[in-house]
C-alpha cells in the first residue's frame, strides 16, 4: 500500500483531498494529511478573525472524512528527504511514498530592527487570534498602524474601521499609490474609501524600525499603541531549511509537474512553491490540480504530457467591510457592491463544496 503525505491542511492539499476521494483514490493508495490543528482554515479571512466581525468558527471548514485518509495533528519540524520521513514534534516520523509539501508561509520582516518583537501578526489562526485579542481590548483613541497596504493589509484596515471607528489607525503603503500594479481607478476607489472612512494612508512609506510604541517611516516617529505587520511572506521555516535549490524569496524550485527536479515523488503546493504568480489561495488551487493529474497518471505508469497547461488566474477580488469591495477580473476593474457581493459568493460556494 502506497502512502502519500500530505503536510498542511491549506488550500492546495484541500484540493488535492477534493480531486482524490471519495472516488479517484487508487485502491493501493493511503493519504496521510498532517496539520496542527484539526481543521482546514480559511486564510483569506483572517483579517476579518483579526478586526473581530467575524467569529473563529466562520474561518474553520472540517476536514474530509474517509476510510482510506488519516489524520495527524502535530508541528512538522523536518523533512528527511534520504530517507523519505517526515519528522514531527513530540511523535512518530511519517513514511512516505509521495509527498506533498503545503506548509504554507510565515511573514518576512526584511530585517527591520524591531519588527518581529513589536508587530502583530494574521498569516496564522492562532496570530490573527492574539491580534483580535490586542485590537477588541484597546481602549478608544487609540492608534494602530498597519504595514503594508497589499490584500490583507486593505482588508484589515477596512473591516477594522467598521469594527472599530473610535480607533485612529494609519495604513503604510511604500507604493505611490495602494495596489500600484493595478488599473489607476482601484487604488483611487480605495484611497477614497480611506479618507471617507477616516483612514490615513501613508504612501511611499519606508519603516526603518519598529519599538515596542513607536513605529519609524524614514526618520519620523509615530506613537502606536499597536502594529499589525502585512508587509510580505516567506515560506515556512521547515521549507527554508530543506537543502533543495530555491529562488531568491526562498521558494523550492520545481520541474513543470511540481515536483522537486531530482525527485518526481516530492511536490511541493502553494506558498512554498516557486512559480510565475504571487502567491495566493487561487494559485495554490489551481496548482493542486495540475498535480493532482500527474499523481494519478504516475501511479497508473501512463505517460506524463509533454507539458501541462500554463495556470491562469482569474483575478482577484478584496473586501472594504462588508458593503464595499473592489477586484480586477477578466482584465476589467470593479468597484463597489457587485465586487463585495461577488466575493461574498465565492466564500459561500467554497465554505459550501468543501464543507
Amino acid at each position: 500500500m502506497k502512502n502519500l503525505v500530505l503536510l498542511g491542511g491549506g488550500y492546495g492539499n484541500m484540493r488535492v483531498l477534493l480531486r482524490l476521494l471519495p472516488n479517484q483514490l487508487p485502491e493501493d493508495v493511503t493519504i496521510t494529511l498532517v496539520d496542527k490543528f484539526p481543521y482546514h482554515s480559511l486564510k483569506t479571512e483572517y483579517y476579518a478573525l483579526a478586526a473581530g466581525t467575524v467569529s473563529d468558527q466562520e474561518v474553520r471548514v472540517t476536514f474530509p472524512e474517509h476510510a482510506r485518509l488519516n489524520h495527524v495533528f502535530g508541528e512538522v519540524t523536518e523533512i528527511d528527504l534520504e530517507n523519505k520521513q517526515v519528522l514531527i514534534k513530540d511523535k512518530e516520523a511519517i513514511s512516505y511514498d509521495d509527498l506533498v509539501i503545503g506548509l504554507g508561509c510565515v511573514d518576512t520582516y526584511h530585517n527591520v530592527p524591531g519588527a518581529e518583537e513589536c508587530t502583530h501578526s494574521i498569516q496564522t489562526i492562532d496570530k490573527s487570534r492574539q491580534t483580535y485579542q490586542t485590537l477588541s481590548n484597546m481602549p478608544a483613541g487609540s492608534k494602530v498602524g498597519i504595514v503594508g497596504a497589499g490584500l490583507s493589509g486593505i482588508e484589515l484596515a477596512s473591516e477594522l474601521r467598521e469594527s472599530r471607528p473610535d480607533l485612529d489607525i494609519k495604513l503604510f503603503d511604500r507604493g505611490h499609490r495602494i495596489l500600484k500594479d493595478f488599473p489607476e481607478r482601484l487604488s483611487k476607489y480605495i484611497h477614497k474609501w480611506f479618507v471617507d472612512h477616516g483612514v490615513e494612508v501613508i504612501n511611499n512609506a519606508n519603516i526603518t524600525k519598529v519599538e515596542p510604541h513607536t513605529i519609524y517611516n524614514h526618520d519620523d516617529a509615530y506613537p502606536m499603541d499597536a502594529v499589525v505587520w502585512t508587509a510580505g511572506i516567506q515560506p515556512s521555516p521547515v521549507v527554508r531549511n530543506m537543502p533543495v535549490e530555491k529562488d531568491r524569496s526562498g521558494r523550492v524550485k520545481l520541474s513543470q509537474y511540481h515536483n522537486l527536479p531530482n525527485d518526481e515523488h516530492v511536490y511541493v503546493v502553494g506558498d512554498c512553491a516557486s512559480l510565475p504568480h504571487a502567491p495566493s489561495a487561487q494559485l495554490a488551487e489551481e496548482q493542486a490540480e495540475q498535480i493532482v493529474q500527474v499523481l494519478l497518471k504516475r501511479w497508473k505508469d501512463e505517460p506524463l504530457p509533454a507539458e501541462l497547461p500554463e495556470i491562469k488566474l482569474k483575478g482577484i477580488l478584496g473586501s472594504l467591510g462588508k458593503k464595499q469591495g473592489f477586484g480586477f477580473v477578466a482584465d476589467r476593474a470593479i468597484t463597489g457592491r457587485v465586487a463585495r457581493f461577488l466575493k461574498s459568493g465565492v466564500l459561500w460556494m467554497y465554505r459550501y463544496h468543501n464543507g
